[in-house]
């Protein structure tokens, strides 16, 4: 539970969401990105603050409903791997579609900027929170309300979220799934004897498809435990990383150290 506010605390948290969400009309995502918090949580302290949620005043709102959004038509080995970049490190809003990186993820930030881009339409944006990472963002209520539809959801863990049916539709398919998910929930890392890739999600049902998807594409992965399931045997990591070709540098850096 959080601590309460005491009245000198309150009168600056109230000054500052004032500040930021009535006199600079900036939205509640965009003020989470500055403060850095979720934007649930944004709307959180407007409410017990008695900050009125005034969405049809702000410049961005007639933009979520937009006309230059590209609606995928048929699925793509590019919409595969967004799905599994989403599934990983991505959040859906109302509004907005969010896919949140680290800072030593700056070129892979461009990758899915442009993958995005390709997809849609339309170039997201960037935020730049206090801690360095960074907010791909783009809003379109169009756009979130088909991403519904075709499976994703405001909260994956409390869903328990899985992977759309279609993926394992084709092998292409299969592969660039892997590769998005492995890219924002995945990691490698040196054994005393070898070299580990780990997938990791809390989502039970995805991470029983990110398995399947892994055994129909010729793996061998390990059962699930702890949230986790991962590829052990040298070949299948040496397989993974050629053929999958992760886009993420940090993750192919990190192999080729630890493959020499």
């Amino acid at each position: 539970m959080a601590r309460k506010w005491n009245s000198k605390e309150e009168k600056q948290k109230f000054a500052e969401l004032r500040r930021l969400y009535v006199v600079e009309n900036k939205t509640i995502g965009e003020v989470g990105r500055i403060l850095g918090i979720a934007e649930q949580t944004v709307f959180q302290r407007m409410r017990r603050l008695g900050i009125p949620s005034t969405p049809e005043r702000k410049a961005t709102f007639l933009a979520r409903k937009r006309s230059d959004i590209i609606i995928p038509r048929y699925y793509t080995s590019n919409l595969a791997e967004f799905f599994g970049i989403m599934l990983g490190d991505g959040k859906l809003s109302h509004y907005q579609v969010v896919v949140t990186l680290g800072t030593k993820e700056l070129l892979y930030v461009e990758y899915v900027v442009n993958l995005i881009g390709e997809l849609f339409g339309v170039r997201p944006k960037i935020g730049i929170r206090k801690n360095g990472f960074r907010d791909i963002y783009l809003g379109s209520i169009e756009l979130t309300g088909w991403l519904q539809k075709e499976g994703l959801v405001f909260n994956k863990v409390l869903s328990q979220v899985d992977a759309p049916k279609w993926i394992f539709k084709k092998k292409e398919y299969l592969k660039r799934f892997l590769r998005g998910f492995f890219d924002t929930d995945g990691s490698v890392y040196k054994l005393r004897f070898g070299i580990q890739i780990s997938f990791t999600n809390k989502a039970a049902p995805l991470l029983q498809s990110v398995r399947r998807a892994l055994i129909m594409s010729g793996y061998h992965p390990s059962q699930i435990s702890q949230y986790r399931t991962y590829l052990t045997r040298r070949s299948d990591v040496e397989r993974f990383f050629h053929e999958i070709q992760p886009a993420n540098v940090k993750h192919r850096e990190r192999f080729r150290k630890f493959f020499i």
